[in-house]
């Protein structure tokens, strides 16, 4: 029984698969990007934001909170991005979807809590796959959209 155990667990450990990456997963350095075009938009906008990055398993992957800006919004900003990510939707259209009568109402109390207003973003590549989301919160929703779209189409202009 234990050399069997042992057959395995040498199995697992040596294989591939303990190394295996999404090939549709966003990189540090584009979600850096994504990061640093939403931050640029936000003072363009002269708006004090949280931005968080999700990779495409709803992961953090990069985060920033400007200074003096909320510090509710921190998480805010997170659960935008995976709630984004989650739906792949737009926070704000999914909110649409969430109201009394709605065929979803109530479901931003699954999943941990998500955010159904606007500010997260499915991020897309070139070949319009989503390899994660953007989240921000701290300005008002429509700002909150608008700097958020700018991050997520940052990758798409390279």
């Amino acid at each position: 029984m234990y050399k069997v155990l042992f057959f395995i667990t040498i199995t697992l450990f040596s294989s591939n698969f303990i190394y295996a990456q999404n090939a549709y997963d966003i990189t540090d350095e584009e979600a850096l990007q994504i990061l640093l075009a939403a931050k640029q938009k936000a003072e363009e906008s002269n708006v004090l934001v949280n931005i968080a990055v999700t990779d495409a398993g709803a992961n953090l992957k990069a985060f920033i909170r400007m200074d003096d800006s909320y510090l509710g919004s921190i998480d805010v900003a997170i659960k935008k991005a995976k709630t984004a990510r989650y739906f792949n939707i737009d926070t704000g259209e999914l909110g649409e979807l969430t109201q009394p009568g709605g065929i979803i109402y109530n479901i931003e109390h699954s999943n941990g809590g998500l955010i159904t207003f606007p500010g997260g973003i499915p991020i897309r590549n070139k070949d319009n796959i989503i390899i994660g989301a953007i989240g921000v919160s701290g300005g008002t929703i429509e700002q909150d959209r608008t700097i958020a779209t700018a991050g997520a189409i940052t990758i798409l202009q390279q």
